[in-house]
């Protein structure tokens, strides 16, 4: 877990990179009700778990920066015993300060009052401007409430900034304790899909599957997936995010699992695509080693160095000359990934910026331009090949294969790190790992 000295570090970071005299807002996550008086399980917002570490909901964090001062400030729910006998503890306007380490804190039921103080004499104020409707309506109340004060020299802010900006580019590289927590993350989610390819056998359902995920990834302490965990036996393989995950698996399909836990927040993300009766038939073995190939090459082009589209430009070469091999497609590979008819079959990117959420934050290009990897950046390599079971197109004993392989890659100086690994990949190897 991430220590209150590690938040306060990022914060310091954001306000360098703030302009003078600005003001920042950042809110968090409200609890979700489910149904009548069920609460969703609680998930803090990646941006203010990144600067803050504080899990509770209805809280703002306000930073302030005026010449070489600064100072953090956190709202939060006050204490109430008799509330905390039902939904747990609270840290309180204490527990910001000597827990969180933040300079002062208010109760979120001051805030109204408190803002427009804190905000006066601000050249500007920044939050997300994109995100959340409601909260900017809010911060335009607090501009305006001073405004309004004007003769009595109060001062609003005059220009707005996208705070998220800003954080986003910060989450982009993660620190070594991040990677700490990643790593552990990848390990959880790798023995998640071992337990999966162990327990499959014809006639399982999907659910099942799911089941052992679900019960490795709680039993290892992460008490949720990072995301709806995918689990399509035979042509549901095919639906790129198939979460019904409902059906009997029969004798002779193929499974894809997509799925990973999440660890203090960070995400880890693993496909793998296995027999469920332990050996892949011809036409699943040509297209599995297609998909494997491209995505070792992918993770070759992960060089410091290259820009962040180089490994999809890789993958998509080998897909479509093995989508040409297997008859899926006719004509000369670079007129079929220039006309798009590449698309048919492999529809998606190789891969996303992974982190405190799954399809993590940050900017691939800068100034129109994709941008060139740094160590410390985390991303997904994940090729595929679907072939719909109705696609008349195809060579009849390929319709109904959905083939996708992903790990998580750590980029470095040296060669990428592979967080995700353990879970074998090589075809030989899934099928020696489910006869034992």
């Amino acid at each position: 877990m991430l220590t209150a000295r590690w938040h306060a570090e990022r914060r310091a970071e954001l306000l360098e990179q703030l302009p003078d005299n600005t003001i920042a807002v950042l809110p968090a996550n409200p609890e979700l009700i489910r149904n009548n008086d069920a609460e969703y399980p609680f998930r803090q917002h990646s941006n203010f778990l990144y600067l803050t570490g504080f899990n509770e909901p209805d809280a703002l964090m306000v930073l302030r920066k005026q010449g070489n001062s600064s100072e953090s400030i956190l709202f939060v729910r006050p204490k109430d015993p008799a509330a905390e006998i039902w939904t747990g503890f609270r840290a309180g306007t204490e527990g910001a300060t000597q827990a969180y380490g933040f300079d002062r804190a208010f109760t979120i039921d001051q805030i109204d009052a408190e803002l427009p103080k804190l905000m006066d004499g601000a050249e500007f104020v920044a939050y997300p401007l994109n995100e959340n409707k409601a909260f900017a309506n809010r911060v335009f109340d607090w501009m305006e409430t001073l405004a309004k004060g004007i003769r009595r020299g109060s001062a609003a802010p005059e220009a707005t900034l996208d705070l998220a900006d800003y954080i986003h580019e910060m989450r982009l590289v993660k620190t070594p304790e991040e990677l700490a927590i990643m790593r552990e993350a990848g390990r959880i989610s790798a023995e998640g899909h071992i337990a999966a390819m162990m327990a499959a056998k014809p006639g399982c359902y999907e659910y099942q599957l799911e089941a052992e995920i679900l019960h490795t990834f709680v039993r290892q302490g992460a008490r949720f997936p990072a995301y709806n965990s995918i689990v399509g036996g035979g042509a549901n393989a095919c639906i790129l995010h198939y979460i019904e995950n409902n059906k009997a698996i029969n004798d002779g399909d193929l499974v894809l699992i997509d799925a990973g836990a999440e660890v203090h927040g960070y995400a880890g993300d693993i496909t793998r695509t296995f027999p469920v009766n332990g050996r892949f038939t011809g036409e699943q073995r040509a297209v599995y080693d297609i998909v494997l190939e491209a995505m070792k090459a992918s993770i070759d082009e992960l060089k410091i160095g290259n820009h962040c589209k180089t490994f999809h430009e890789k993958s998509t070469r080998i897909l479509t000359q093995g989508m040409v091999d297997l008859g899926l497609l006719q004509g000369d590979v670079d007129g079929l990934i220039e006309s798009g008819a590449h698309t048919r079959y492999f529809m998606h990117g190789t891969g996303h910026h992974i982190g405190l959420d799954v399809h993590d934050v940050g900017r691939y290009k800068l100034d129109g331009e994709w941008r060139m990897w740094q160590p410390g950046m985390v991303t997904t390599v994940e090729p595929g090949i679907y072939i719909q079971a109705n696609d008349e197109r195809a060579p009849e004993g390929f319709r109904g294969i959905g083939i996708r392989i992903e790990d998580d890659l750590v980029l470095t100086e040296a060669e990428p790190e592979n967080l995700t690994a353990q879970v074998p990949k090589e075809a030989d190897d899934i099928e020696a790992l489910m006869r034992g």
